[in-house]
């Protein structure tokens, strides 16, 4: 039960970083001028799905804290390299996002370095 603490701090996080994602491109670029700007986000920050997003983060916050009552940080903190692993693949099949040599070289690293720090 205590490594869903740690499963759920990682869902919650690819949540927040998804769904920020999918709503940012409908309001367009961020603006220059300081006033155009202070509107911009908050417009994106009144925005139900982003504002989900941010009690996402909350709520990954939590589970991590439940999280460190059971575990050691060398020993947890590991699985967080997991969310660079699932938000690429998210990303891939949800934005069409590219793939490339580099990237998945770099996530196999990740993963490897998850296998070996979980052994110790």
């Amino acid at each position: 039960m205590a490594h869903m603490y740690i499963f759920g701090t990682i869902f919650f996080t690819v949540y927040g970083q998804l769904v920020i994602k999918w709503r940012i491109p409908n309001y367009g670029h961020l603006p220059e001028e300081m006033m155009a700007k202070m509107v911009f986000l908050l417009k994106l920050f009144l925005d139900p799905f982003i504002l989900s997003g941010f009690l996402s983060a909350f709520v990954a916050s939590l589970c991590w804290m439940a999280a460190m009552t059971k575990f050691e940080l060398s020993y947890a903190y590991p699985f967080m390299g997991l969310t660079f692993v699932l938000v690429f693949v998210a990303s891939v099949f949800l934005f069409a996002e590219s793939v490339t040599i580099y990237k998945v070289l770099g996530l196999a690293l990740i993963v490897l370095g998850i296998i070996i720090a979980s052994r110790g």
